[in-house]
């Protein structure tokens, strides 16, 4: 689908601000679905009802050219530019944050490296769920190759502004894809959880705007009804797409063999129990989740920099 510019709006974020590491996050798997270079990010979006490309730039404020294949209305235009807002908590207050960690021995250093970062992630909850499930149990290699084989057979291409990128499908795409058909794009037992998350936003069994204007409590309730969702994905839904930055249950074998490394020096292979990293990470207060997402950024800053040996066996792209 070959798109045109139909809009060019300017965002002020709230300050401090910095572009590229709130727009790029150097550990999201490369998935096809968008392209970013310093200063500039090329994004695929699905929004009520239609595909768009949007490429974001770094100006005195942040730009956003609209790309689609007709004229949307203002108020469309409007609502697309709020969830964009959102995503990537363009209007967080990080005042109090840094007021309260900045002189923290470990962090303080960090927050004045990348200062203005933002936690960020465009996509919507039906698509952060397929993203999970690709994830489960598998390298970052093998993620990627699900992926990209699910966007290449129910995603859009979309090509704009020189660059043609794959844009995610909406919820019902998959009504008339059996389970066998989506085993045979090579995702195994994964097939079925994404049937079912598929079917279960057709039904509308859940309802991502008006759950994000509930208490933290009626949202875990509420996204446990998921088929397939457990305790461990509530916690990333919580921070990347509820943005809870002070909950924090739940850290995976992969994650605590990174943390064992990075908080305490310690062998990955022989790493600190989960408790006891969780014990520490509640020196953070209140901002525990930004405190760690700003240290674990950092680290694949680094990484994308200078390939470090010790994360390399871990990650194994």
């Amino acid at each position: 689908m070959k798109l045109q510019k139909v809009a060019c709006v300017e965002i002020k974020p709230t300050r401090p601000f910095a572009f590229d590491s709130t727009f790029h996050k150097p550990d999201h798997f490369t998935t096809g679905d968008n392209f970013w270079q310093p200063g500039i990010r090329w994004q695929t979006w699905y929004w009520e009802g239609r595909a768009y490309g949007l490429k974001i730039e770094d100006r005195r404020n942040v730009k956003v050219a609209v790309y689609s294949d007709r004229k949307p209305s203002p108020e469309r235009i409007t609502s697309l530019i709020e969830e964009i807002k959102y995503r990537y908590n363009l209007n967080l207050d990080l005042s109090g944050f840094y007021r309260s960690l900045g002189k923290d021995p470990l962090l303080g250093p960090i927050i004045r490296k990348w200062r203005g970062m933002r936690p960020g992630h465009p996509s919507s909850l039906y698509e952060y769920l397929i993203i999970g499930v690709v994830l489960q149990n598998a390298t970052i290699r093998r993620s990627i190759q699900m992926f990209r084989a699910l966007l290449e057979n129910y995603g859009t291409l979309l090509e704009f502004d020189r660059k043609k990128l794959w844009c995610f499908w909406t919820s019902g795409r998959l009504q008339n894809v059996s389970i066998d058909e989506l085993r045979g794009l090579k995702v195994g037992y994964r097939a079925k959880y994404i049937k079912k998350i598929d079917d279960d936003f057709t039904q509308g069994l859940i309802d991502e705007l008006e759950l994000r204007k509930q208490d933290r409590e009626t949202q875990v309730r509420e996204l446990l009804k998921l088929y397939g969702v457990g305790p461990a994905t509530v916690w990333y839904l919580l921070f990347d797409v509820f943005h809870h930055w002070d909950f924090f249950n739940h850290v995976s074998p992969w994650e605590q063999k990174i943390y064992s490394k990075l908080f305490f020096d310690r062998d990955p292979e022989n790493p600190v129990p989960v408790t006891k990293l969780l014990k520490y990470f509640a020196k953070f207060g209140a901002y525990k989740q930004l405190a760690v997402h700003y240290i674990w950024e950092d680290l694949w800053w680094k990484r994308k920099n200078q390939p470090l040996p010790w994360l390399e066996k871990l990650i194994r792209v």
